[in-house]
């Protein structure tokens, strides 16, 4: 038994720790607004088993890091069953939002009505792609319904983090457990394969350079859609000193057909890491652009900041 005053018995009881205020309080948790637009990934590439798990696996991170997150994904070359398209997957948000606009009314609840993006679609790409944005684009077009189109995920340091990963699992460069920072690796010279012409390339150098710190070997991006590319920069590299050649992936996966990947590793000799895929820091980037496309304040996360 206890009292107001405290516990009659004369045991210690937890009391609840006050709430620290000031600048070192701990923030509350961040959840999505109730009626804050949906978030679709549009996913490009021919539709897969794999295609979709990996965009699940993106969803479910963005979904762990705001909690309430309205996620859905449609693909740019869906058959509208197993595949829903991006259209039709924005066509049936809007529905949804009108229906339930409709059942408060009708229950009679004081509700305003929906204004501002239906949803804001984000592009499953690391780098730009003229062709495959203006794809989606015209599937936004054709729904009918307003949303927003953010920017691509890179070029970002949690990327360079990622293809030093990707090329640590499969040997080509060893990293520090705990800071992922590279002490030996077998590979001196990356050449950072990417498509979607110049523009993606220059992008793709700019993470080149923040790998190429982590690495301390020479880093220089590629086209696998521009022929002679990948060979021209082999070639850059060996006339530098280079000699053991690495192929670093520049794409999530599905926007590229990996034979393209296998065929340029061959044609230059040297052996090639996996795409990034479902690592972490893509959910993460997948919804900081969503967050800051609609100004909502992204959570606080460890490790580099995302913007």
């Amino acid at each position: 038994m206890s009292s107001p005053t405290g516990p009659e018995s004369g045991l210690p009881v937890r009391m609840p720790r006050p709430r620290q205020p000031g600048r070192h309080r701990r923030p509350e948790p961040l959840v999505a607004p109730e009626d804050a637009p949906a978030f679709v990934l549009a996913v490009p590439g021919a539709p897969s088993a794999a295609t979709r798990s990996l965009a699940e696996e993106v969803v479910s991170i963005a979904r762990s890091e705001l909690p309430g997150l309205d996620a859905r994904i449609g693909y740019l070359d869906g058959d509208d069953a197993d595949f829903p398209t991006l259209k039709s997957v924005l066509a049936r948000t809007a529905e949804e939002r009108t229906a339930r606009y409709e059942q408060a009314v009708a229950a009679g609840s004081d509700v305003k009505k929906p204004e501002g993006p239906v949803a804001a679609v984000v592009p499953l790409l690391a780098g730009p792609d003229g062709a495959l944005l203006r794809q989606i684009r015209q599937a936004m077009m054709d729904s009918r319904v307003a949303a927003e189109l953010t920017d691509v995920l890179g070029p970002h340091p949690l990327l360079a983090e990622a293809l030093h990963v990707r090329l640590s699992e499969t040997g080509l460069a060893r990293a520090d457990r705990a800071r992922l920072f590279t002490v030996t690796t077998t590979a001196d010279g990356i050449i950072l394969a990417t498509v979607g012409g110049e523009e993606a390339v220059q992008a793709a150098g700019i993470t080149g350079m923040l790998l190429a710190a982590r690495l301390a070997v020479p880093v220089i991006a590629a086209a696998l859609d521009q022929e002679g590319s990948i060979a021209s920069v082999a070639e850059q590299l060996r006339a530098s000193g280079s000699q053991q050649l690495a192929l670093a992936p520049y794409l999530i996966g599905p926007e590229i057909d990996t034979s393209l990947l296998t065929a340029a590793a061959e044609e230059v000799d040297c052996a090639t890491s996996e795409p990034l895929g479902a690592y972490p820091a893509i959910g993460k980037l997948a919804l900081a652009k969503y967050t800051t496309a609609l100004g909502i304040a992204p959570q606080q996360s460890q490790g580099a900041p995302v913007r």
